[in-house]
């Protein structure tokens, strides 16, 4: 019996085929397996977005000032939303307690005084009108710009009235807002009675309450630049002075020195309508956000510039802004990122406004130069899965006050040659019993390290120009 025959071609059948068969077949078959390579590689445009980065301070606002914070008079549910989708620090400090030097600190992640901005940089030329934060400091704005993002400063600047200093100078692609220290809300002209609203390098006023143009500006910001990554810096007014409403006359007038006309004297009731106008432009920017389907990937902060006036609710605090009490420094603060962070979280760690600028470059991926040191600390960690902060510690200097705090413990020098108070504000967050006597070892301790890093930081400091007074 002849047994049945393989169905499994010979050897030889293969070859039988030409030759340029075989290449085209041999050909196809490389090419599909490249195809098929390259379209299982990560491209660019699945790698994940960089994300947007929006820091928003308010002024002068007071740490018993928001609803979330305690307040039952004002009212604030675009702040408490954010604080309630986020993460709310309940010790979190401006690294001054007046205006520009934590504006200067935010914005180079070190302590202001290394930038030469150690108190008000203020409006009158008979002070010191012609200081500012010069464009050879290394900003958050330059490094994300390097980085790929557009930038843009709407608000309050308060680091130096000339152009020199000006935002776009420091890599801000888009600068709509003021310089000076504040302006009326309704002329937009400062206390020396200069016009105070500019468009990048000049000046160009427009009608409109000063709060809800720079909420205005910011929602259009986010809307031209929804298809790249940004970094908005939105700097509100309120609540500073002049107490004005939106619905409130202007007190000052270009050419005229000082105001034209009292202000509100019904302080606590204009700094209600204020802070709910200041709420209110908040709640569109994150509005704006989820129209342009930008919330997911977008990381907000929120902060004051230092403690309120004793205008102001500053909760369970003692002192106000100017001094290093914890009315002073002590602000609210918050930050949501949909995802990263775990919504309805209370961090009581100490934080301050310096670390702002390593925590936004570590989100986005950015690197500030080799060689150049921050002082803050990212937060990233401790934002994203709760990693507990290192024991630091962190100070304030300004006109020969001084304080400084390492956990629980803060010595305090309240003004330039004063006794020295320490309090344990685990204990006594109101500051009211002062144990510098009972222990002179921590006082002594906490004194020489407050004065080693007062010298370090003026050592390195930037010179600002002593030039003759100039005229307005």
């Amino acid at each position: 019996m002849i047994p049945r025959r393989s169905h499994i071609p010979s050897p030889t059948v293969f070859f039988r085929v030409p030759f340029r068969h075989q290449l085209n077949t041999f050909l196809v078959f490389v090419l599909g397996l490249v195809f098929s390579s390259v379209m299982i590689l990560p491209t660019k445009a699945d790698s994940p977005p960089q994300p947007n980065l929006i820091v928003i301070m308010a002024d002068d606002l007071g740490y018993g000032d928001l609803s979330c914070y305690g307040n039952e008079v004002i009212k604030t549910p675009n702040l408490d939303q954010l604080a309630a989708e986020g993460m709310k620090f309940t010790d979190f400090h401006s690294s001054g307690a007046v205006c520009s030097p934590t504006r200067a600190g935010l914005l180079t992640g070190r302590y202001q005084q290394r930038a030469g901005v150690d108190g008000v940089i203020f409006a009158d030329p008979q002070q010191n009108r012609h200081h500012g934060l010069y464009p050879s400091e290394i900003t958050f704005s330059q490094v994300l710009k390097e980085t790929g993002y557009a930038t843009a400063c709407i608000g309050k600047w308060h680091l130096g009235y000339r152009k020199e200093f000006n935002p776009v100078h420091h890599q801000f692609d888009l600068f709509r807002g003021y310089v000076s220290g504040n302006v009326d809300y309704h002329s937009h002209v400062d206390r020396m009675g200069v016009l105070d609203w500019w468009n990048g390098l000049r000046i160009e006023n427009e009608p409109g309450y000063s709060t809800y143009l720079i909420g205005d500006y910011a929602c259009e910001f986010i809307k031209d630049n929804q298809d790249q990554p940004f970094c908005l810096y939105i700097a509100h007014e309120a609540p500073h002075t002049p107490y004005q409403g939106p619905n409130d006359v202007p007190v000052r007038a270009e050419g005229k020195k000082g105001q034209i006309r009292p202000s509100r004297t019904d302080s606590q009731m204009a700094l209600k309508e204020m802070i709910e106008a200041m709420d209110k432009t908040v709640g569109q920017v994150m509005q704006t956000l989820q129209e342009t389907n930008l919330e997911e990937n977008t990381f907000v902060f929120f902060l004051s510039d230092n403690g309120g006036t004793a205008d102001s609710n500053n909760g369970p605090l003692r002192g106000k802004k100017g001094t290093f009490w914890e009315g002073g420094h002590r602000v609210c603060a918050m930050a949501k990122w949909p995802g990263k962070i775990e919504a309805g979280t209370v961090s009581k760690a100490t934080a301050i406004s310096i670390d702002l600028m390593p925590t936004i470059l570590e989100i986005a991926g950015a690197k500030v130069p080799e060689g150049h040191q921050l002082d803050g600390i990212s937060l990233k960690s401790h934002l994203f899965t709760k990693e507990k902060l290192p024991n630091r510690a962190i100070y304030w200097t300004t006109n020969g006050k001084m304080a400084m705090r390492k956990g629980p413990w803060k010595l305090l020098y309240p003004k330039r040659n004063s006794e020295p108070e320490l309090y344990h504000l685990g204990k006594d967050l109101g500051e009211s019993n002062n144990l510098a006597q009972e222990y002179p070892d921590r006082v002594n301790h906490m004194t020489r390290s407050l004065r080693r890093w007062k010298e370090e930081v003026e050592a390195d400091a930037t010179p600002q120009k002593a030039e003759p007074i100039e005229k307005l």
